[in-house]
């Protein structure tokens, strides 16, 4: 669904993804790890087209279909969605007015804001005020609505208390597992989806199928998501870019 060919990337002069290559299948969850300022967020802004991330080399490819230099409304419509890590306040702008309008196949909008506890914040602006895990569940209210296909989702257990993190996990885990619209077949397991996760936390919730890790803007292996969590937790992610050189 995802290919990402020798992607580099720059932002305000400086080059913070070099020569990434990745996938994620059709139906499947691919997990990418990586240290603070790897460029893990870079990626995904830069997925989504969202503006001062320049495609300096690469390509990165939907369903078969370049993208590389389309607008961020023409890839949401296209089927990709986004959970970003700290979403900005929308002042004036009420949560049921947003919903409504990226609403698919006459969502039933009350009963998703009920199962997330939202009811009470439809008529407030939007993360105004809001909690981590208020913001979480009003991020994830738009996906559900919206019904991407390839779901990026960035740090989705941060800035979340562990009693909101079930909510959270469990939320993510029934959108990866519903219905998607895309074209073509899918895994029998759903949607497909690509997590940032710092603590490997989320995958108490969801079924991973692949993982990479990200360093110094680049990707330096992949493998069994758990296997990899394992070895950051045992050795950190120094070890894996002193494994990338002896392997170079």
């Amino acid at each position: 669904m995802l290919e990402v060919k020798d992607l580099s990337v720059e932002v305000g002069g400086r080059v913070l993804l070099k020569n990434v290559n990745l996938e994620v299948e059709k139906g499947y969850t691919t997990v990418l790890f990586g240290p603070n300022g790897a460029g893990k967020s870079a990626l995904l802004m830069t997925l989504m087209g969202f503006s001062g991330y320049n495609v300096v080399k690469g390509q990165i490819l939907f369903n078969g279909e370049d993208i590389t230099h389309l607008p961020v409304n023409e890839r949401a419509e296209r089927g990709i969605g986004i959970m970003t890590q700290r979403p900005p306040n929308m002042t004036g702008v009420k949560l049921r007015d947003l919903v409504g309008v990226i609403a698919k196949d006459n969502t039933d909008i009350e009963k998703r804001a009920e199962y997330l506890d939202m009811v009470r914040f439809m008529d407030r602006d939007i993360n105004v005020g809001f909690s981590g895990g208020e913001i979480k569940r009003s991020e994830l209210l738009q996906l559900s609505a919206q019904k991407p296909c390839l779901y990026l989702l960035d740090e989705p257990e941060s800035g979340v208390d562990l009693m909101s993190i079930e909510e959270v996990g469990a939320t993510i885990n029934d959108l990866l597992l519903g219905e998607s619209k895309c074209v073509g077949e899918r895994h029998e397991r759903g949607n497909s989806s690509l997590i940032i996760t710092h603590t490997g936390q989320i995958m108490d919730f969801i079924e991973a199928d692949k993982g990479y890790i990200l360093c110094n803007g680049t990707v330096m292996c992949s493998g069994n998501p758990r296997d990899l969590l394992k070895e950051i937790k045992t050795s950190g992610y120094e070890e894996c870019v002193t494994c990338k050189r002896k392997r170079i």
